[in-house]
């Protein structure tokens, strides 16, 4: 659902890129805490996550290009807000479609320079809005176990993919550069993009059920459904409780050096496990995807929204169109072209993520101080002076 240049007028592509850096500033604040490990739903993986979240930028962008046929001439890709938002949260998850939508317009003429703004509020913001507002709500109501949660990851992409469908209807009707009736863009666009939604539920439930099955503590959405530990007294201490004897005090455990020691290898093993399937997906996989032209392609070129498209600034990219200029063997060129951008996502990702949480951190560091010194400061009453 990569939008050219030329869909959409210039007015409205400059509203939506407002809108779009809105919304990043917002997101790398939200980041901050994602990362930083606070809020209602962290736990012991949030400290794992500015890691983690270049892992899920760099698999977003491979298994985007593993288009998958979904009618007659048409086919349909990960657009992955869904994914992002449950594994690594809805701020964070923002972040990451955001790179992936950068690189792919800066690197590979995907999706239009001056509709970047237009392509991240669509496929950015308002998947990783609606698919996490109908995760939370489903997980609230279903059963607590990673059935349930797989299960309202796989409902909330499947809605998130029409749900950017109907956004690019409503920012077409505000500023198509064609005049195809609207009611014509909004059926065919939602029709396809429901077939499409299903291809994503299925990719980002798998996803997180793979994730869920090794390690559980790692899937953002999941750390807040788990039941704290409760420390009850045993009904054998009768004597002792009734005399008042005092409870015994609440300790936490410290974590052995050698399960800590544990814990970051199999954290390092999911990381190598996860760029890995990525390199694999881009590398070899994503030769035998379907070549058939995709949703919004397809509607574009049936209903003459394309007319006025214009040509990517960067067509002349060695990477353009997925393709690395100059090698003959198309599985060749199409592989490394996928393969560096596994690496440069991977990279992007992952310094923009440890920077968001670094500043966190420092940020954490220099309170603690002034609070201390605000506590240590003698206070005068005006009685005193």
């Amino acid at each position: 659902m990569h939008v050219p240049d030329g869909f959409i007028d210039a007015p409205v592509s400059a509203a939506a890129g407002v809108l779009a850096a809105a919304a990043v500033a917002v997101s790398l604040r939200g980041a901050r805490r994602e990362l930083g490990g606070t809020g209602p739903h962290t736990g012991l993986g949030a400290e794992r996550t500015a890691p983690l979240a270049g892992l899920v930028a760099a698999f977003i962008f491979a298994v985007q290009m593993l288009n998958f046929p979904v009618a007659a001439g048409t086919s349909g890709h990960l657009l992955g807000g869904a994914l992002a938002a449950i594994l690594v949260g809805p701020y964070t998850g923002v972040l990451c479609v955001s790179v992936v939508l950068l690189m792919q317009s800066v690197l590979f003429a995907d999706g239009g320079l001056t509709a970047l703004g237009v392509n991240i509020t669509d496929m950015a913001v308002v998947t990783v809005l609606v698919a996490y507002g109908i995760f939370r709500g489903l997980a609230k109501v279903l059963p607590r176990g990673r059935r349930a949660v797989t299960a309202a990851a796989f409902v909330a992409a499947a809605v998130s993919v029409p749900a950017a469908a109907v956004a690019f209807t409503g920012l077409y009707a505000l500023g198509g550069t064609t005049d195809v009736p609207i009611a014509t863009v909004f059926a065919a666009m939602t029709g396809v993009h429901v077939l499409i939604g299903l291809g994503e539920a299925a990719i980002t439930a798998l996803t997180v059920g793979a994730v869920l099955a090794v390690r559980p503590d790692l899937v953002y959405g999941a750390r807040g459904l788990a039941k704290p530990l409760e420390l009850r007294t045993s009904p054998l201490a009768g004597p002792a409780a009734a005399a008042g004897a005092r409870e015994p005090e609440r300790v936490e455990p410290a974590r052995p050096v050698a399960a800590r020691r544990s814990a970051r290898r199999s954290t390092r093993r999911v990381w190598l496990a996860g760029v890995a399937a990525a390199l694999v997906c881009a590398g070899g996989l994503s030769y035998y995807a379907s070549t058939s032209p995709d949703g919004l392609e397809k509607v574009a070129r049936d209903q003459g929204i394309d007319a006025k498209a214009e040509e990517h600034a960067a067509k002349d990219s060695p990477l353009a169109d997925y393709s690395v200029k100059d090698i003959a063997n198309p599985r060749i060129a199409g592989g490394l072209a996928g393969v560096i951008g596994v690496g440069a996502t991977l990279a992007v990702g992952t310094g923009v993520f440890v920077v968001v949480r670094r500043r966190r951190g420092a940020a954490a560091r220099d309170a603690v101080p002034e609070a201390a010194g605000d506590a240590a400061s003698p206070r005068h009453s005006p009685e005193s002076a």
